[in-house]
């Protein structure tokens, strides 16, 4: 097989812009696949920019015997890691224990822990905590991330925003990811690997013909293409069902189900970096993250979402619910007027029977149907975490139908300006305040974290602030919006302030629409194509 598309037939057509089918894409065509992906919406529009911002092995899905699911997220925390240094990095969590921490009722380790010590009455006492967090630190082979410790919270900077009666915690690793961007670099290196990229295109229909799919497509301005491809993947997340059931029009008898998880943002709760990772009286957990330099993140929730068509929102229960959860914690009392912002996502998970939304497996399943006369992988469930070890075993499995699959490669290979080293950040801001002396540190670091060693080529050959064009606050600028839309698929504001970045929690909603405006101008004025990445128009 070659990259390039025979007769007019692609290898592979994905369904679905989020971070499995960009992953897959990108593994696909590093393998000399021919690949299409269409996305109906923004890359990372919907569950892929809607994650906790976390590369974590799972420390509750122990409590559920799911010990291949963590230990494989352990594993690549750190592969990720090495090849993601500026949207990736390590981050400490804080884990309060107190007498009175119970386990939910309905885990397999509850359930277990009540048969065989009935006398725990369903307490989570510390030395259980303290040996999970032993498996934690084992199980995946850590090399880069410090091990557990205990702490005592008195008079210490984690002890100092929680309240008196919590006096002694456990400090772990895990790592933080920008969800979005993460997206968007995998679908740019698969496109540079020889993928085609479609977004803002809606699969109106799909049918087999022959051994081969024909795929109709219609994009923003109503204008219909068709493809044909010898293999499809429907990774479309939340409507992975709905493709199956109305745009494939499968007889599979293989069902999602669809887990809401909403956030909310609050100003910054406390003055250290690291994370807390609270439990709660259900038996549930949240956490509280460090957000923006401004910011503290809170989440997550777990509640059944019926319809994928129905656009998820943080709904005040929910809201309630958390800053209830974070007050039993925090000296400081949350309020709604603390909301500086919320956003939820649908998590399209496996249905496999589980009794809750939050008893569900998080583990992804992967099925092959050929039943319409060619061959469909369907994607269901996964963590941000594993999705290059879903692409993997995707692949396996369309090497399975295809045939003429080459080896793995992904693990160790850096993402677009992920080229250098785990400890190499602050190294790369110190040169860029140099070489580029009108970048303010705070603008020079915001910059290193979403580009990069790309950020130099973003910057280009501007010797002042002025020459990045259009100031549209926030240090966001023409120069900057310019290199999103020639090189990273955007094309509104929203695209720009609430994936690409998160400078929308720090522009007023003129500032939004003045971005909005020159965007919608500089595309009508000259063709995407023709643009240089990070001019200014």
């Amino acid at each position: 097989m070659s990259s390039a598309t025979q007769n007019g037939v692609s290898d592979l057509f994905v369904i679905g812009g989020g971070i499995n089918g960009c992953g897959i894409a990108r593994d696909a065509a590093g393998r000399g696949l021919s690949v299409t992906l269409a996305e109906m919406g923004d890359l990372a529009s919907a569950t892929s920019s809607a994650s906790t911002k976390l590369f974590h092995g799972g420390l509750r899905y122990l409590e559920y015997f799911e010990v291949r699911l963590v230990r494989e997220a352990l594993i690549e925390r750190e592969t990720l890691l090495r090849a993601m240094p500026h949207i990736s990095w390590p981050m400490r969590f804080v884990l309060p224990w107190h007498p009175g921490m119970r386990f939910d009722s309905t885990t397999p380790t509850s359930r277990l822990l009540t048969l065989v010590m009935p006398w725990m009455r369903g307490r989570r006492p510390a030395w259980l905590i303290r040996l999970g967090l032993f498996m934690y630190d084992n199980l995946g082979g850590r090399k880069i991330l410090p091990p557990t410790r205990s702490l005592d919270l008195t008079d210490t900077p984690e002890g100092a925003p929680l309240k008196p009666e919590f006096r002694k915690a456990y400090e772990y690793s895990d790592c933080w990811i920008e969800d979005s961007r993460l997206v968007v670099l995998n679908a740019r290196d698969a496109e540079a690997r020889g993928a085609t990229i479609l977004t803002r295109t809606r699969v109106r229909s799909a049918h087999a013909e022959d051994g081969l799919w024909t795929v109709e497509t219609e994009d923003e301005d109503g204008r219909v293409s068709h493809y044909r491809a010898r293999m499809l993947v429907n990774a479309g997340g939340p409507w992975v069902g709905e493709i199956i059931a109305n745009t494939i029009r499968s007889n599979s008898e293989e069902r999602v189900r669809l887990v809401r998880g909403s956030h909310i943002v609050t100003p910054r709760l406390y003055d250290h970096d690291k994370c807390y990772f609270f439990q709660g009286s259900d038996g549930r957990i949240i956490f509280a993250i460090p957000y923006e330099t401004d910011f503290t993140l809170i989440g997550t929730t777990d509640a059944e979402h019926d319809d994928p068509g129905t656009k998820p929102v943080c709904t005040p229960e929910e809201r309630d619910y958390l800053l209830d959860f974070a007050n039993r914690y925090f000296a400081r009392t949350l309020t709604t007027d603390d909301v500086v912002w919320t956003y939820s996502g649908v998590r399209p998970l496996y249905d496999d029977g589980a009794s809750s939304a939050t008893a569900a497996t998080r583990d992804y399943t992967l099925r092959i149907d050929r039943s319409g006369g060619a061959p469909v992988l369907n994607v269901f469930g996964g963590k941000i975490t594993t999705y290059r070890r879903l692409a993997e075993h995707a692949l396996e499995k369309i090497g399975g139908e295809l045939g003429g699959v080459t080896d793995d490669w992904t693990a160790g290979v850096a993402l677009p300006g992920g080229d250098f080293p785990v400890d190499g950040f602050d190294a790369l801001v110190a040169g860029m305040e140099r070489d580029f002396p009108f970048l303010r540190p705070r603008w020079a670091r915001r910059l290193v974290r979403a580009y990069g060693t790309e950020a130099r080529a973003l910057i280009g050959g501007a010797a002042s602030a002025d020459q990045m064009g259009p100031d549209f606050g926030a240090t966001l600028t023409g120069a900057e919006v310019a290199w999103l839309m020639d090189r990273e698929y955007a094309r509104t504001a929203e695209d720009v302030v609430w994936r690409r970045s998160k400078l929308g929690l720090r522009l007023s909603a003129e500032q939004i629409a003045a971005l909005d405006e020159w965007m919608t101008e500089r595309r009508r004025s000259a063709p995407m194509a023709a643009r240089t990445a990070g001019g200014v128009a």
